[in-house]
């Protein structure tokens, strides 16, 4: 799961998990339209099949078959009446779970555009995210899987620590104390007869307070590439033998996202239209003296566990590059199929962008992220590779959101 992409800060995650916590900057804008009474009942608007869109699908199939694979795994782990809700119509679990795979049965028989179009308009319902404007309209951004050199041991080079969730990091689930706070959680320490807010960054980075309280799962060598790796919620660390561990989400310190790209426009350090993950790296390795500042202006902290595989999405599945988003856990069914139009890039022969043509392809809902908030952000996984890395640091574009679900008549 991303993380923030902070609960995946996707991730993420996973917080997961975009890059979406840096260019929660450029949603703010968006955000201001969102009502704050959306709710997963009126996240989502049912369209008529004379306004379908006309489905296309970029990617392989194959691909595809593999992401809905992970959904149904999830669907398989839950019971079968648990309910999702599609605006104000309730599927349960077991139907969500047919819908994948009458639909993955179609697309194992690779049809042609005009079939599948058929096909969708004859069995499926549609519905679109209300977006940030109430339209529809939404912000895409992306996330990917870094792979960073680590050691296992503390070594020259290598000053870094990953660390596990603290063994004195308290979760309280406040819904238990009254309706009034369903939904909400605080995340700190219990000291004595009292609970009080986590380290922050700067406290857990720079004075060794986590010592004997957390595990320490790698050691890496740059405290940026550390940095990045809690805003897309996981990651490989690759060992000096050429193996590598899988670090993925587990927590955070509880403390909010502060967006780093956001405080560099502000100052002036970096022009708003040349915002990117890429141009962040090239500042602070330009000003290894502002690097502490800069970091410690965002005080959440993410905390990682070992996974055999990864990187895992929020309802616990390994992600597929492309077919896998981070979406509001709160208002958008999970495991879901959907369908996106979006951007992407086209890379020249040095591995720069040089334009963004159409993206339009199917896709499952199985992250979040902290800074995905709202029906009007999606946050696309790339994958890992400098592409990936490329199309997460640059995409900040707008799109539409589609839900599709098996029509209950037609069964």
């Amino acid at each position: 799961m991303k993380a923030a992409k902070t609960a995946p800060e996707t991730f993420v995650r996973p917080i997961h998990l975009v890059i979406a916590l840096i260019f929660l900057l450029f949603s703010a804008g968006c955000s201001l339209f969102i009502k704050p009474d959306i709710t997963k009942m009126n996240s989502l608007e049912r369209i008529p099949v004379s306004k379908y869109p006309l489905f296309k699908d970029n990617g392989d199939f194959n691909d595809l078959i593999a992401g809905i694979d992970g959904s149904l795994a999830y669907l398989s782990r839950i019971p079968a009446e648990r309910e999702f809700y599609f605006n104000e119509d309730i599927y349960t679990a077991g139907h969500l779970k047919n819908s994948l795979l009458v639909f993955r049965n179609k697309v194992a028989e690779k049809p042609v555009p005009m079939d599948l179009n058929r096909f969708i308009r004859e069995n499926y319902l549609l519905y679109r995210s209300v977006g940030s404007n109430g339209r529809g309209e939404m912000l895409f951004t992306g996330y990917y899987e870094p792979a960073i050199k680590g050691r296992l041991e503390k070594s020259p080079g290598y000053p870094y620590p990953v660390y596990a969730s603290p063994n004195d990091l308290t979760t309280i689930d406040l819904s238990l104390f009254g309706d009034d706070f369903k939904g909400k959680k605080i995340i700190g320490r219990h000291t004595g007869r009292t609970v009080v807010p986590y380290y922050d960054r700067s406290e857990i980075d720079h004075t060794g307070i986590l010592d004997g309280h957390s595990e320490i799962l790698a050691w890496v060598g740059d405290p940026i590439d550390l940095f990045f790796l809690q805003i897309q919620g996981s990651g490989k660390i690759i060992l000096e033998s050429g193996n590598y561990i899988n670090v993925h989400y587990h927590t955070i310190n509880g403390h909010p996202y502060r967006s780093i790209g956001r405080m560099l426009i502000d100052e002036g350090k970096i022009a708003r239209e040349e915002m990117s993950m890429q141009k962040i790296r090239s500042y602070l390795k330009e000003h290894p003296e502002e690097v502490e500042r800069v970091l410690n202006y965002n005080p959440s902290y993410v905390f990682f566990k070992l996974e055999d595989d990864g990187p895992i999405g929020y309802i616990q599945v390994k992600l597929t590059p492309v077919r896998s988003i981070a979406l509001d856990r709160k208002i958008f069914p999970p495991a879901a199929l959907a369908y996106i139009e979006t951007q992407k890039p086209e890379l020249d022969r040095f591995g720069e962008i040089y334009q963004w043509q159409p993206l339009s392809t199917f896709v499952l809902n199985q992250d979040t992220g902290g800074a995905i908030k709202g029906p009007g952000r999606a946050d696309v996984f790339w994958g890992n590779g400098h592409y990936a890395e490329v199309a997460a640091g640059h995409m900040q574009h707008p799109g539409k959101l589609y839900f599709l679900v098996l029509n209950p008549d037609t069964l």
